[in-house]
């Protein structure tokens, strides 16, 4: 009976239907005349930090967007509310292949695409409502914003933290650029879908182990967080403490020692004792040197030939199956004097360690497999 009071009432037009449009569109106008979000520095409040990570402007903004957008929105209100000094910037990651790549699919120039779309962008996000500070927005594109990173570049070339050097990378034969291994999502490029090669470039690298200690350390301030991240975030880091032990290449006959050395990197040399075999990653040049003109080269390069396919993540899934090949040859164990057997493993890496290991089977599962 209430219900249907309430819906006599409704239909008799005393209370108009909302129109969304035209009461946000107000809203939002008084709140843009007013400046309602311009971020003002108060040292008498505690500071708080809020960021979403910025949107490529390749296109149009999409549910996915409204959804992170929402949360940090909510986030960085709340904090106001609290009392908290809040820096809720926003920006716009303009560089790189998402943006070209859509440029050249609507045949237009990527400058031109790019700003039409930060434009529609802005205004969509001031449409939902977000609490931005318009005065504070960039774009990575622009210069004023990217000479900082290029500054800092250059102090940390200065301080000899940033160098060259060769090694193997995952390469996108169609957009023509390197991935990162979290881009390599089931053996294909996260944004076009091509199989990635592996290469080996010369690039500049950031000598970020330099800190391993200190972001460990630091792991321990984000509370709160799922402990998946957590131990994703460690093993990115990679700080392992042990010894580098030199193994010394046999000849052809398996016994004559070379001038050729082994190094292998090794976080319990006290098990040099028993390690039965020597492990190298497909993509290493001594593996390829060792099955050249043998028997064992097709073999060789069939597991290559797979491996590159596979990013270095899932090559170290505990739920894979391993492979592995024989190159034929032998090296010899420093402390023995035993020959133990040289073998290629998809899952050992070039870029952890020195790239080679000793199989102590008793110290890593995956050695059974």
């Amino acid at each position: 009976m209430e219900n249907e009071e309430v819906q006599n009432v409704s239909d008799t037009g005393d209370f108009p239907a909302y129109d969304a449009e035209a009461i946000e569109t107000k809203w939002q106008r008084v709140w843009e005349e007013q400046n309602l979000y311009k971020t003002e520095e108060d040292s008498s409040r505690p500071k708080k930090y809020v960021l979403e990570m910025f949107p490529y402007p390749s296109g149009d903004l999409h549910m996915g967007h409204a959804r992170n957008y929402t949360i940090g929105d909510a986030m960085a209100r709340q904090a106001r509310m609290r009392g908290f000094d809040v820096l809720h910037p926003m920006g716009f990651d303009a560089f790189g292949l998402p943006a070209e790549n859509a440029a050249i699919k609507h045949n237009t120039q990527p400058s031109v695409w790019t700003h039409k779309n930060i434009d529609q962008a802005v205004k969509t996000m001031f449409r939902m409502g977000f609490a931005y500070d318009k005065d504070r927005m960039f774009n990575t594109c622009d210069p004023e914003y990217y000479k900082w990173g290029q500054w800092i570049f250059l102090k940390m070339l200065e301080k000899g933290l940033v160098y060259r050097a060769t090694s193997p990378v995952n390469w996108c034969p169609n957009d023509k650029t390197v991935l990162a291994n979290e881009q390599v999502v089931n053996g294909k490029c996260w944004r076009c879908g091509a199989v990635p090669e592996k290469r080996e470039l010369s690039q500049w690298y950031l000598r970020i182990t330099d800190y391993a200690q200190e972001l460990l350390d630091d792991l321990d301030q984000l509370e709160g967080w799922p402990e998946r991240v957590r131990a994703m975030q460690a093993n990115w880091i990679g700080r392992s403490e042990g010894a580098e032990i030199d193994f010394t290449l046999a000849d052809t006959d398996g016994v004559t020692p070379t001038d050729t050395k082994m190094t292998v990197f090794t976080t319990r040399a006290d098990t040099i004792y028993g390690c039965t075999f020597m492990l190298l990653p497909p993509e290493s040049k001594l593996a390829a040197e060792l099955v050249e003109d043998s028997e064992y080269k097709a073999a060789f390069d069939a597991l290559h030939e797979e491996a590159v396919k596979v990013s270095s993540i899932d090559r170290q899934g505990t739920d894979r199956e391993k492979h592995g090949v024989f190159t034929g040859r032998y090296a010899i164990n420093p402390v023995t004097g035993q020959t133990v057997p040289i073998w290629v493993a998809d899952y050992v890496l070039l870029d952890y360690g020195t790239g080679a290991v000793m199989g102590v089977p008793s110290g890593d599962k995956r050695d059974f497999d």
